[in-house]
C-alpha cells in the first residue's frame, strides 16, 4: 500500500510515485486507461490519451486518439464524421470541429493548457446509417497538484460556522427513537427523529449490533447523494454487520419509509432544484439545512453509548461526500472521512475562467456572476472546508466527471493539511460501480481496524 499522501504541495506527486507499488491493487478496479468507450448497435468509440496516466505538465501537449471499430470482427472504420471539442474541463471551449475519421482508422487531435487543470475531450460519431449515435470522452490532467481554489475563504467563515453551530446547540433535540423491524439477524434499527430548529430535523436510521458493549464500537454517519427519498436502512444495516454504530440521514429531513410517489411528488414540486434554493444569501442558502442536520446526526451517533468515544467516520458520495467534506471540517470528533466524486467543490471556478462544481449554485454560463451568490457561496464551498479538516481523508475523482468535475476535486484537495490519499479513476465520469464500493468499505475498515490496535496499545 503506497502512503498517504500528506502536508500541501508536492504531495500529491510523492503519491504518484508510489503508484507502481500500489498498482496491483489499484488495477483491480481502475485500469490505467484514460480511455471511456462507447459501445452500442455492434460498434465501439473510443477516446484516449497518449499516455497511459493521463498526466502532464503545463505547456505540454496532450494527444488524444479516437478510434471507432466494428465489434464483430475489430476492424478500425474509416470515413464516419467525428464531432469533436476540447475543453478545459468543460469550460471554456478550446477547440472544437468535425472530422471524418482517416485512412487507418485513427483520428488524432491534440491540446495544450499552460496553467494546472484539466483538458476534456469529447467525440460523438454515428458510425452508419440507422446506426445508433456514440458518445465517448477522455480526460488529461495538467500537473492537478498545483490547482488552487478560485477564491479565498472569507474573512469570517469561521465564525459564521460557529454562529450556526451555536443556534443549533440552543436548540432542544427532542431526540425520538422508534424501533423498526431489522432486515438482518443481530442489528438493532431505529427509526430516529430530532430537532434542528429548521422546520425539518434530522430523520434517519440509526442502527448497532446486538447487545453491543458501551464504548466498543466505531460510528459511522451515512450522508446522502443528490436527490430527495428516505433514509436507507439496508445501508446503514450493512455497516452494523462489521461492527459500526451507524446513523443513515436524508439531507431532507422527510419522514423514513413512505411509499416512492411521496418522495417524487416533493422532487418535482417543494424540493425541485432544492440545492439552489435561497442562493442570495449565506442564511437562506438550502445548503445551511443540510448541513445542520449533518451536525445534528453526528451529534446523535455519538451519543449512542456503545461509541467508543474515538473512532468516527462521516461517508457520502457526491452530494454525500461534500457532506462528509464539511463533517470533518465542523466536528473535529470526526477522524475519517471518505468523500467520493464530492459535490461542492469550488463553487467560484468562473470567476477563475474555470468550470464551477456541483450544484452550480453559479451559472457556468453567467457572463457576469451575482456578487450576492459569489459571496453566499463561499461559506458552503468544500474547498473553504478542506484546510479546515483534521481528519485522515479519501477522496475519489473521475477524470471525465462532469458534475463534479475534477478540476474543483483536486482545488478542494489540495487544501487538506493532514493525511489524505486521493484515487483516480481514469476512464469513469460520475458514477459509482460495486468494485469501487468494495474498495471504499475496504478503505474504512482497514483504517477503523488499524485505529482500534493503535489505541490499545
Amino acid at each position: 500500500m503506497t502512503k498517504l499522501a500528506s502536508g500541501r504541495r508536492g504531495s500529491v506527486a510523492l503519491f504518484r510515485l508510489g503508484l507502481a507499488a500500489w498498482c496491483g491493487e489499484w488495477s483491480l478496479v481502475c485500469s490505467l486507461s484514460a480511455a471511456a468507450p462507447s459501445s452500442a448497435g455492434g460498434y465501439t468509440l473510443r477516446v484516449s490519451t497518449d499516455r497511459a496516466e493521463a498526466n502532464y505538465r503545463r505547456g505540454e501537449r496532450v494527444t488524444f486518439s479516437v478510434v471507432l471499430t466494428r465489434d464483430a470482427t475489430g476492424e478500425r472504420l474509416v470515413g464516419p464524421a467525428a464531432k469533436w471539442s476540447i475543453t478545459k474541463d468543460g469550460k471554456p471551449l478550446e477547440r472544437s470541429g468535425v472530422t471524418a475519421l482517416p485512412a487507418g482508422g485513427e483520428l488524432t487531435l491534440t491540446g495544450t493548457l499552460e496553467e494546472p487543470g484539466f483538458l476534456h475531450c469529447l467525440v460523438e460519431c454515428t458510425p452508419a446509417e440507422g446506426a445508433p449515435k456514440l458518445t465517448a470522452r477522455a480526460g488529461a490532467a495538467i500537473e492537478p497538484q498545483s490547482i488552487a481554489p478560485s477564491l479565498p475563504a472569507p474573512a469570517d467563515f469561521d465564525a459564521f460556522w460557529a454562529e450556526q453551530k451555536r443556534r443549533l446547540a440552543a436548540v432542544e433535540p427532542r431526540l425520538r427513537l422508534t424501533p423498526v423491524p431489522s432486515p438482518a439477524d443481530g442489528i438493532l434499527c431505529f427509526d430516529v427523529q430530532a430537532e434542528t430548529g429548521l422546520g425539518r430535523g434530522l430523520s434517519g436510521y440509526l442502527v448497532r449490533p446486538v447487545n453491543a458493549k458501551a464504548g466498543s464500537l466505531p460510528a459511522i454517519v451515512l450522508c446522502h447523494g443528490a436527490g430527495v427519498t428516505t433514509a436507507r436502512l439496508s445501508i446503514a444495516v450493512a455497516w452494523a454487520k462489521d461492527g459500526f454504530v451507524a446513523l443513515d440521514f436524508n439531507a431532507h429531513g422527510l419522514p423514513n419509509g413512505r411509499p416512492r410517489e411521496f418522495y417524487a411528488a416533493l422532487q418535482a414540486g417543494e424540493l425541485k432544484e432544492y440545492y439552489l434554493q435561497g442562493r442570495g444569501s449565506r442564511e437562506t442558502m438550502y445548503l445551511r439545512g443540510v448541513f445542520l442536520r449533518l451536525l445534528r446526526a453526528i451529534e446523535t451517533v455519538t451519543a449512542e453509548p456503545a461509541w467508543d468515544g474515538r473512532r468516527l467516520v462521516a461517508l457520502g458520495r457526491s452530494q454525500g461526500g461534500g457532506q462528509a467534506l464539511a463533517a470533518g471540517a465542523l466536528d473535529s470528533r470526526v477522524n475519517y472521512v471518505s468523500a467520493e466524486i464530492p459535490t461542492f467543490c469550488d463553487h467560484t471556478g468562473i470567476v477563475a475562467g474555470r468550470i464551477n462544481g456541483w450544484p452550480r449554485i453559479i451559472p457556468n454560463d453567467t457572463a457576469q456572476p451575482d456578487p450576492k451568490m459569489v459571496e453566499a457561496v463561499r461559506y458552503y464551498d468544500a474547498v473553504n472546508f478542506a484546510p479546515r479538516i483534521r481528519a485522515r481523508v479519501f477522496v475519489t475523482v473521475g477524470y471525465i466527471d462532469h458534475i463534479c468535475p475534477p478540476t474543483g476535486v483536486y482545488a478542494m484537495f489540495n487544501q487538506l493539511r493532514g493525511e489524505r490519499k486521493i484515487w483516480e479513476h481514469l476512464d469513469t465520469g460520475h458514477v459509482s460501480r460495486p468494485d469501487y464500493e468494495a474498495r471504499v468499505r475496504e478503505e474504512v475498515l482497514a483504517w477503523a481496524g488499524a485505529a482500534k490496535s493503535a489505541a490499545g496499545r
